[in-house]
């Protein structure tokens, strides 16, 4: 990444933090990957049982190879040994202290947008967890609500769907030509499309902006 792509990272993060801010959210931008897991880490109480969402940010800033390496009481619900024992653990995660995950887009002006096939990252986000924790790259950050809502339905879906039908077979358009059809598969990850317009409590979800491109 150029120094011009990083100034711009750095003015426009600085930006957005005000606006999340202003939001009620608890807002911080870092300049790089490092520095936003030395910043997630000082906001996970020790004592905190710990789960995720699927994100790639997450993983990509060593977040959650630190949990396990570091002893955190965690909830991973990849360490399933079979499909009820991962839909046991996903249900048990919304009980965590502390829940992890990125967004799909943010709007310059301070609003998270998520999409979500069965729902459990955004109803961690919206209730539940009492310290949420949203990493994001400043990819995910567009100019207006209605921009960051065709994000996640148009860029972020879909290659979110590229990952999935890699592992499992799925055959909603966007995994057979990589374009949102407003598809109504069964196979779909788009079930549920939520706005975070205002944090309420006050900080309860803390939102980490990177100065560097993370996840899809």
């Amino acid at each position: 990444m150029t120094d011009f792509f990083k100034q711009r990272n750095e003015k426009l993060g600085q930006k957005v933090v005000e606006a999340l801010q202003k939001r009620h959210f608890e807002a911080y931008f870092c300049k790089s990957k490092e520095d936003a897991l030395k910043q997630a880490l000082e906001l996970i109480p020790h004592n905190h049982t710990i789960s995720w969402g699927g994100s790639m940010s997450i993983s990509e800033i060593g977040l959650t190879s630190a949990l396990k390496s570091n002893n955190y009481n965690i909830i991973d619900r990849d360490s399933a040994k079979n499909p009820e024992e991962k839909k046991e653990l996903t249900r048990n995660a919304l009980f965590a202290d502390t829940f992890l995950l990125s967004a799909n887009a943010i709007s310059e002006d301070g609003q998270l947008v998520n999409i979500d096939g069965t729902g459990n990252r955004i109803a961690a986000l919206a209730f539940g967890p009492s310290n949420v924790i949203v990493i994001a790259g400043m990819n995910k950050v567009v100019k207006t609500l209605d921009d960051a809502v065709e994000r996640a339905r148009t860029i972020a879906a879909p290659v979110n769907m590229q990952r999935i039908a890699s592992m499992i077979e799925r055959k909603t358009p966007c995994a057979i030509n990589g374009s949102c059809a407003n598809c109504t598969s069964e196979d779909s990850i788009c079930s549920h499309i939520i706005i975070t317009r205002l944090c309420s409590p006050k900080n309860r979800i803390k939102v980490i902006l990177v100065g560097e491109n993370l996840g899809y």
